[in-house]
């Protein structure tokens, strides 16, 4: 059976015009996911922004407390002792300017950039290629700092950076379809929790306007907002 057909299935079968409490809307996607793989559940947040403003736009960061069940590559770009130390920390990848050659290659093979101050001045010859795939390290979100250790172990144990698209949708991966159910709404209200706290000052009016999670190949379900708070 193709996705178009199980896509067209779930939406006969499931009210999608329903606006569900979390618990219940986690348990319609556990119930009727089809695929052979693990399929993530993401959130989808409609914000009250004007994404053209950019002192109304989003980012930041939070430490999912029940992880998102992924396996995220860490390079760190350092030198000297700090090499060491990045890797008994865990990182995948560690290094200096050869790790820059590699990105101005095109070789990109990890998910998360993090690196020391002293870097920067050289991840300039590469910001064109790491800014579009939302890989340049920045200190408001731990990735240029000196204590990688913490930083790593921050990023392997469910980190989700988060900043809204031109449409003023922030969205993230929660977790995934074998994760339980307390769990997912545990992360669901953490999430929801980082970006509700993350409003700006100049936004006038009701900032979350709308909450939606799916599975990867499942139908979107709206979620109460209230319940959430």
């Amino acid at each position: 059976m193709n996705k178009t057909k199980n896509n067209k299935n779930l939406i006969e079968k499931i009210n999608t015009s329903k606006v569900y409490n979390p618990i219940e809307a986690i348990k319609i996607l556990k119930e009727n996911s089809y695929t052979k793989f693990e399929e993530s559940i993401e959130v989808a947040i409609n914000l009250g922004i004007d994404p053209n403003k950019t002192d109304q736009n989003i980012r930041g960061m939070i430490n999912l407390p029940k992880g998102t069940g992924k396996n995220i590559n860490v390079a760190v770009l350092t030198k000297g002792d700090k090499q060491n130390e990045a890797k008994e920390a865990g990182a995948d990848l560690v290094g200096e300017n050869d790790l820059i050659d590699s990105i101005s290659n095109g070789k990109i093979n990890f998910d998360l950039l993090i690196a020391t101050p002293d870097m920067m001045p050289s991840i300039g010859k590469v910001a064109k290629i790491l800014g579009p795939k939302g890989l340049m390290p920045n200190p408001k979100l731990g990735t240029v700092t000196q204590d990688l250790k913490t930083a790593i172990q921050n990023a392997k144990s469910g980190q989700v950076q988060y900043k809204n698209e031109k449409s003023g949708i922030v969205h993230a991966g929660i977790g995934k379809m074998n994760f339980n159910e307390d769990d997912l709404l545990e992360n669901l209200k953490a999430f929801f929790s980082a970006i509700n706290k993350s409003k700006p000052d100049n936004v006038k009016g009701s900032f979350i306007k709308k909450v939606t999670i799916a599975s990867t190949m499942g139908v979107g379900l709206e979620i109460n907002v209230a319940s959430l708070r």
